[in-house]
């Protein structure tokens, strides 16, 4: 059982929406950005499935890959993989080879998005911003030729606001960007749907252009898996677990 949310977090996204009501009822439009994987979804139960999976695959080769694999749950899941696969104790090289090949031919695959969890909080305060005013902007580093339906399927399962007025899914338009080249391209241009009065995303380095590009905005970064190496907080990003307000 989860622990209630901080104070700081309540209080970030109450602020967030008061924002949203002010800049809705004066204008220009206040829009509401939120990053995908990491961040309104946990995407770690996707690589535990494609990782059993593969333990299921190689079971009879490899006994010892699939019944350390078996004992894997998404609480166990590092952003690298080899760090995952370690803390199962395998780390042959050639395991790691092979269970990476088989991970990346899968995880960005639509058929797996059916495995990623929602953020505790995330559909009832997304609805409550575009309830509140705001165009919603689902700004992800997934990409549009392979990840679209997919994503826009998912998201009307979970039952966030999506193929409505008032809001937009904008995807890497090429697989092979990197995710901070996308957003960092991108955020700019998003004075052309109104104004970025928050943004939320699990990366530091997208926060922190965010934060930049929109000085005056609510940038939250999420507490959950950030690339190694990422570079601190600027001053004025507050962080949270999740999207709880109560």
């Amino acid at each position: 059982m989860r622990p209630p949310p901080l104070p700081h977090q309540t209080a970030l996204l109450e602020r967030v929406l008061l924002r949203v009501r002010e800049c809705a009822r004066v204008g220009p439009t206040p829009l509401a950005v939120f990053d995908l994987d990491g961040t309104l979804y946990d995407n770690r139960p996707r690589t535990a499935q494609i990782l059993t999976q593969y333990g299921e695959e190689v079971a009879a080769e490899f006994p010892e890959v699939a019944q350390a694999l078996a004992t894997l749950d998404p609480d166990g899941v590092h952003y690298l993989l080899s760090d995952t696969l370690r803390a199962v104790g395998l780390s042959k090289v050639e395991i790691v080879s092979d269970a990476t090949r088989y991970w990346r031919d899968r995880f960005f695959a639509e058929r797996y998005l059916k495995y990623d969890a929602v953020m505790p909080g995330a559909v009832e305060f997304v609805r409550a911003c575009h309830e509140a005013g705001a165009t919603v902007v689902y700004l992800a580093g997934r990409d549009v030729t392979d990840l679209l339906p997919g994503t826009v399927t998912s998201l009307r399962k979970w039952g966030f606001p999506i193929g409505e007025v008032g809001v937009e899914l904008v995807l890497k338009p090429d697989a092979t960007l990197s995710d901070e080249a996308f957003k960092r391209a991108t955020i700019p241009s998003l004075r052309r749907l109104g104004t970025v009065v928050t943004f939320f995303d699990n990366e530091p380095a997208n926060c922190n252009v965010a934060r930049h590009a929109w000085p005056e905005a609510a940038v939250g970064w999420l507490e959950t898996q950030s690339v190694p190496g990422a570079p601190p907080l600027d001053a004025g990003v507050e962080s949270l677990h999740d999207f709880r307000r109560a």
